[in-house]
């Protein structure tokens, strides 16, 4: 940008001046017709399936694609017309197609890489100031003098000659690297995570390998950034120790919920979908992240779980090994029923219940000569604990109540002889 600065007017004045020329009209006609060409080409790749993405964004004009082939049409058109007119209105075009390019690479980026964070919008504001603020400072000529100033202004630091224009090359430096790392990872997870349907073994491996490339592209972006911005990586050595001291004294807790991550991923004792009993909640688990695991329960209630709670205390697990459930229910009937005609009819009509499988088959049992009654034990099974239980079992005792009073037989109640003496 500074040497074609060097060739564009440098005062505001000058180009408000051509810029009100009749050469602007040309300009404006290029510079449209970029524009459309560019929208065109776009709306041709994107395709049919129009999906939501960085490069493309959720409509037509409004992701990475169309202003980086605006600017490179625009360029294009700028250079084709050099020596034909004052080149006003390009000035303007260049470096606010540049911004916004900018702008739209970081919002999609941090939208893509952290959705349902409140701070991504705080920073993709923050980056559309400096945009802005940049374009102004260049269109009205007092970015070089800016740039000037701050590569005059330096110190010493660790011994080394530093400017304030450094360290902000560095910083921007810095940015675009870890901004480039961030869509990488973003893109490469959910390459992995893609197909792999919303539970059951596949998922989990994939989350795994997921966590473990975000974490490790992360890192290798990290140590690019700090060299990028000038900061020497010998010098990490005394602040990994002091990470370490926190670590051993204030962050354990922390360190420990990050490795039970890995290892509840890396053994698969819990994975996604799998229907758990934590700390008295019950409920289905939805999602499991390196530091929490996320349970909701039936009535839409969800837990977040530190997974260090996972690996140390008992965790019941109805979907482990066997996603099958035995359940049960009890009644009683009156002494003297006929329980060898009786029990294939309740069989029967615990079958017909839908969630009820076959194999095992329910089952009728005499658990116990109560005090009124004949105790019956209803046994059943179901594979989908996942859809609730106290729905099915509902379903069960009406189907044997329906029996009950079908087959004529009496449900005994408890009876009370109140004597009066005189």
């Amino acid at each position: 940008m500074t040497g074609s600065g060097a060739r564009a007017p440098v005062t505001l004045e000058a180009w408000l001046a051509a810029l009100a020329s009749r050469d602007t009209l040309i300009e404006a006609a290029a510079i449209g017709g970029c524009l459309l060409v560019s929208a065109l080409a776009v709306h041709l790749m994107r395709g049919p399936e129009r999906r939501p993405g960085v490069w493309f964004g959720r409509r037509t004009v409004d992701g990475v694609l169309f202003p980086l082939l605006a600017l490179a049409l625009v360029a294009l058109a700028r250079w084709a017309m050099t020596g034909v007119t004052a080149l006003a209105l390009f000035r303007l075009a260049l470096p606010v197609l540049l911004s916004l390019a900018v702008i739209r690479l970081a919002a999609g980026v941090l939208t893509s890489a952290f959705p349902t964070s409140q701070t991504v919008k705080v920073v993709e504001r923050s980056v559309s100031w400096m945009a802005w603020i940049a374009v102004v400072l260049w269109i009205t000529g007092l970015l070089p003098v800016l740039v000037a100033e701050a590569q005059a202004l330096h110190w010493k630091m660790g011994g080394a000659d530093v400017s304030l224009w450094s360290l902000l090359e560095g910083a921007f430096t810095a940015a675009a690297v870890l901004v480039a790392v961030l869509w990488l990872t973003s893109a490469l997870e959910a390459r992995l995570l893609a197909g792999a349907g919303t539970s059951g073994p596949d998922l989990s491996l994939r989350k795994i390998a997921a966590n473990a490339l975000r974490a490790l592209l992360l890192f290798v972006g990290l140590m690019l950034a700090l060299s990028a911005a000038g900061i020497p990586l010998g010098a990490l050595g005394v602040v990994g120790g002091a990470v370490g001291v926190g670590i051993g004294f204030g962050l354990q807790k922390l360190a420990a919920n990050y490795v039970s991550g890995f290892v509840i991923l890396a053994e698969r004792s819990l994975r996604i979908g799998d229907m758990v009993k934590v700390d008295a909640f019950e409920g289905r688990v939805t999602d499991i992240h390196t530091r929490y695991t996320v349970i909701r329960a039936l009535n839409g209630r969800e837990s977040i779980v530190p997974n260090e709670l996972l690996i140390t205390q008992r965790v019941e697990n109805a979907s482990l090994a066997d996603p099958r459930v035995q359940m049960a229910t009890t009644v009683q009937v009156a002494y003297g029923t006929d329980l060898d005609a009786l029990i294939p009819s309740l069989v029967a009509a615990v079958s017909a219940v839908p969630r009820v499988i076959g194999d095992p088959a329910p089952a009728v049992l005499l658990a116990a000569f109560a005090a009124d009654g004949l105790e019956l034990s209803v046994v059943f099974w179901i594979k989908d604990p996942e859809n609730g239980q106290g729905n099915v079992r509902s379903e069960v005792n009406l189907a044997v109540l329906r029996t009950l009073e079908r087959e004529g037989v009496e449900i005994p109640y408890p009876q009370r002889v109140v004597r009066q003496t005189t």
